[in-house]
């Protein structure tokens, strides 16, 4: 099995809603920001190659949208999926699963593209997974998440027959080296890959952990639906990974790919931090 970091491209968040109750004046020494205060952000997903199946978890923002709807986000920088894909010799019609952990458009917008006036999958070769608790939060969202959720990225799935729904099961098993774990407080319903490999047990954080300056347990995304319930996760997955040294593998960091954590006097915080092609 091989795994590949893939980068779709960066974006611009508000430094206060990414930081929430944690003042500017030490947020923006993690990550400094624009005359906007706004933050950049990587879409890193991941490619899993096992055997005849090439797995992709989540997909960026995509390209279909329009003009208006990218000028709040400042697109930057020059990867993109297909050219990371390209990178490695493969092709989004190589593609053989989507694996979604949430369906925001910033980890799914890439699902659907536009062909002439039609919206189509990306991946014409894939089924695309999701949870049926969390395809329902989706496409009937509350006011306050209802931004993030966008049909067009989320019904083409289904209408196109390519969607799948994995059990709401602590633990599913969904290769051999790959399982999933679920949590709640960013989003219903959200999961988590957990991917055996090299001997090394990753975690893919998806919006528990957006990024290595989110690893104190304070600093909770005010995007989080529940704030509360997000500090417990982190608080039990913290204490697990340092238990059983797994190593974390960040979305969203803007410079750092995986890292690894321990105990320290001032809690819980980052201790190796390197590439995963360095594994």
């Amino acid at each position: 099995m091989n795994l590949y970091s893939i980068l779709t491209g960066r974006f611009k968040l508000d430094g206060g809603a990414m930081f929430g109750v944690v003042p500017k004046s030490i947020w923006q020494k993690l990550n400094p920001p624009d005359e906007q205060n706004l933050c950049s952000w990587e879409m890193r997903c991941l490619l899993i190659e096992d055997g005849n199946d090439l797995i992709l978890i989540d997909n960026g923002i995509g390209n279909k949208q329009s003009e208006k709807f990218f000028s709040h986000y400042y697109l930057h920088g020059d990867d993109t999926l297909e050219k990371s894909l390209a990178k490695y010799g493969f092709h989004k019609s190589d593609i053989t699963h989507v694996f979604l952990t949430h369906l925001h458009f910033d980890h799914c917008g890439g699902s659907i593209e536009r062909k002439g006036d039609e919206l189509v999958p990306a991946f014409q070769n894939a089924r695309y997974f999701s949870n049926e608790a969390h395809w329902n939060w989706a496409i009937q969202p509350n006011d306050r998440e209802k931004a993030s959720f966008l049909k067009e990225n989320i019904l083409p799935i289904q209408d196109n027959g390519q969607l799948e729904f994995l059990p709401l099961t602590e633990g599913f098993e969904f290769t051999k080296n790959f399982k999933v774990r679920f949590v709640n407080g960013h989003t219903e319903a959200m999961m988590l890959p957990q991917i055996s490999y090299k001997g090394h047990t990753l975690i893919y954080m998806a919006d528990l952990l957006p990024s290595v300056a989110h690893i104190p347990l304070p600093y909770v995304m005010a995007y989080d639906m529940f704030p509360l319930k997000t500090l417990m996760e982190k608080k039990s997955f913290l204490q697990e990974a340092v238990e059983k040294k797994y190593i974390l593998f960040f979305e969203h960091d803007p410079s750092i790919e995986c890292c690894t954590v321990e105990m320290t006097e001032k809690g819980i915080r980052q201790e190796r931090t390197f590439l995963l092609k360095d594994l």
